[in-house]
């Protein structure tokens, strides 16, 4: 098992990941452009203090989703874990660029079944939302 911080605030990453109890980083580009700053910028940042695993998220048709998961391993090379939905479309895009030796990680994970279709679809990781999955009001 792994663990990863779900967050791209840099200095709470730094001040975690030097426990060396830390894997890697999750992160959402929505909530990176929220706070004003460009999620390649943050993403070289967490490289810089030395996070080998970075999950960035890429979002909308396959076809996109693939094409972002491309520059996202070209640009950050093996760091580079493209994070992609639970979804058809993450599926098809999963299952592309596993092909293509690109690591990824399938979020939305809710149950086995899902997590086994995630594994026919060639992912690295799957996330699993333990805290959703025990919280009444979310059904």
């Amino acid at each position: 098992m792994k663990i990863f911080l779900d967050t791209a605030n840099v200095e709470e990453v730094a001040k975690h990941f030097l426990t060396g109890l830390i894997n890697g980083v999750t992160t959402n580009p929505t909530l990176i452009r929220k706070s004003g700053r460009n999620p390649d910028d943050v993403y070289q940042e967490l490289a810089d203090i030395g996070v080998q695993d970075i999950s960035m998220e890429v979002y909308g048709t396959a076809q996109k989703m693939f094409e972002e998961g491309i520059r996202l391993s070209n640009t950050f090379g093996d760091i580079a874990t493209i994070k992609l939905p639970m979804t058809r479309c993450g599926l098809m895009a999963c299952n592309e660029l596993s092909k293509r030796g690109i690591r990824t990680n399938l979020q939305l994970i809710f149950s086995n079944p899902h997590a086994i279709t995630a594994d026919n679809a060639g992912e690295t990781y799957v996330s699993t939302f333990a805290s959703r999955l025990t919280d009444p009001t979310v059904h």
